[in-house]
């Protein structure tokens, strides 16, 4: 994976730019040599946003198997949503 400064990033946006989007390449961009962020393609990232939602929907549905519901009336009172 190439990796650039982000001084070289200002000066380079736009190739880097066509490098993700058109070679479908990631580069890692560095701030005083340390990683701080990735310039993935779009397609990488709905990939994984995709992976994260299921990885949500699984664990919602584990944690309904383990904890059960919680009544309306009870969330209603907790937010203070109910007159009593």
């Amino acid at each position: 994976m190439k990796t650039l400064e982000v001084s070289q990033l200002r000066q380079e946006i736009s190739d880097a730019l066509n490098t993700v989007a058109y070679r479908g390449e990631r580069i890692a961009i560095n701030r005083h040599g340390k990683r701080v962020a990735v310039l993935v393609p779009v397609d990488d990232w709905e990939l994984l946003e995709s992976l994260e939602s299921h990885i949500d929907v699984k664990l919602a549905k584990q944690a309904l198997i383990e904890k059960g519901t919680i009544p309306w009336s009870r969330v209603k009172k907790s937010l203070g949503l109910t007159s009593s």
